[in-house]
């Protein structure tokens, strides 16, 4: 069925709401920051957000001239080094808005005029991704510099009826082998270049955790001093390690009184021990693995554990492909911890309507899981016209999967590709393991 005016301008103003909750309490100088290599300044971000809706829908579907004549001097992500953002003649905060707003009106009332065509609500759909996907930026860098917790006031966060508190789910499930379609198929309304197109792949059989690593398992590779011994690390890993002078998480802090803690966002709190741990980078994944007598998943074999059906025979049902683990219902609240809803990670052992077929909880939400996959195109790629989103980050990125707890649910499917670099440790990362 094809998408309407409405369900898009409903997807525009919902990215745009959840922008303003996500920086509207924030300082002039906590807009700005300090220059860092894992965030942007604020301001300058939430400009590019409106940018890309504008280049892509008002200058590139309509061929209007900019609304602000050096746009492309301050907001062009591509063209502007991330260095160079905290030196850019950048709009006030209260003229940034009032950039977004002109636009998001203008786009509106396009919608209103004009039903979409196929080509067009692609382009909205993008800005809309595109802005979602910053607003899940907007939520670490609160986290990475310390900034108070956001306050939503916008969605549904009643939890009252969920046990977020639900524990730990230890154990192994046995996937069976045998041939499995990798990728998004053709039937989705929108997909990213890089999960296109479904292929054909033989994947042998393995075990996966039921559930991601948590933090109080986490917490003994740490205390049999993991961080400090090399046979543990790659040599990549090594060298960033040392680095950082790492010996724990980048946000935990250790007490004799109280034990591990973590710092959230600009508070101290004691360490969830059922929580899946988070902010934790591929080499520390592969690390703790190494220790563990364990691994990473392949993104294969994540996304069999996600999405692959049980033929009741000890294979693999052919042709069967679930859009979520739990199925193809659209994340709820009782499926997934997504949209913030939480305003952070909950048990692994909650949300027992979550598990795939093959018995995995929590595949989507909660926390993005690392890959041993590096990130690169499947069988025939070609980019989509926004060249710039896939196509540098092959071969130097790994693939995460699943979405985590800040991450806007109308966007997830069990196809979906994460990448970050192996350093990454400030965005919302853990992972689950499988046996050697």
């Amino acid at each position: 069925m094809a998408v309407t005016s409405k369900q898009l301008i409903q997807g525009l103003k919902a990215a745009r709401a959840r922008t303003l909750e996500l920086v509207h309490d924030l300082s002039a100088e906590q807009l700005i920051g300090p220059r860092l290599d894992t965030v942007n300044p604020l301001r300058w971000e939430i400009g590019h957000a409106g940018y890309f809706h504008e280049f892509w829908i008002l200058r590139h579907l309509e061929g209007r001239n900019p609304i602000l004549p050096d746009a492309d001097e301050i907001f062009d992500s591509i063209d502007i080094p991330h260095e160079v953002r905290w030196d850019l003649s950048i709009p006030s905060f209260e003229d940034t808005l009032g950039y977004l707003q002109t636009i998001l009106e203008a786009e509106m009332q396009r919608l209103e005029e004009n039903s979409p065509n196929e080509q067009e609500a692609y382009f909205y759909r993008l800005a809309t991704y595109h802005e979602d996907m910053h607003t899940e930026a907007f939520s670490y860098t609160r986290q990475t510099l310390a900034y108070p917790e956001p306050v939503y006031e916008i969605g549904d966060r009643n939890l009252e009826e969920i046990d977020t508190n639900a524990g730990p789910l230890p154990g192994d499930v046995q996937i069976p082998g045998g041939r499995f379609m990798l990728g998004a198929g053709s039937g989705e309304e929108f997909v990213f270049d890089n999960e296109k197109w479904a292929h054909e792949v033989e994947v042998k059989p393995y075990r996966i955790a039921r559930a991601a690593v948590t933090n109080e398992e986490y917490i003994k590779f740490v205390d049999a001093s993991g961080y400090t011994k090399r046979e543990f690390w790659c040599d990549d890993g090594w060298q960033w390690r040392e680095s950082f002078g790492l010996r724990q998480p980048i946000y935990w802090l250790f007490s004799k009184t109280a034990g591990w803690q973590w710092r959230r966002f600009d508070e101290i709190r004691k360490l969830s021990p059922y929580s899946p741990v988070i902010h934790v980078s591929w080499y520390e994944a592969q690390a703790y693995c190494r220790w563990a007598g364990r691994r990473l998943p392949s993104e294969v074999e994540w996304e069999l554990a996600a999405a692959g059906e049980p033929d009741g025979k000890g294979g693999l049902l052919p042709g069967a492909k679930r859009r979520f683990p739990w199925g193809d219902q659209p994340p709820q609240p009782q499926l997934a911890n997504l949209d913030g809803q939480a305003l952070g990670c909950i048990d692994v052992g909650a949300l027992p309507l979550s598990d795939s077929a093959f018995g995995c909880r929590q595949m989507i939400g909660n926390v993005w899981e690392w890959t041993d996959s590096v990130f690169q195109p499947y069988p025939g790629f070609t980019p989509d016209p926004y060249e710039q989103y896939s196509q540098p980050m092959f071969g130097i990125t790994r693939v995460l999967r699943g979405g985590c707890w800040a991450t806007r649910g109308h966007m997830l499917r069990n196809t979906w590709r994460n990448y970050y670099p192996p350093e990454r440790d400030d965005v919302f990362a853990g992972f689950r393991t499988c046996a050697l």
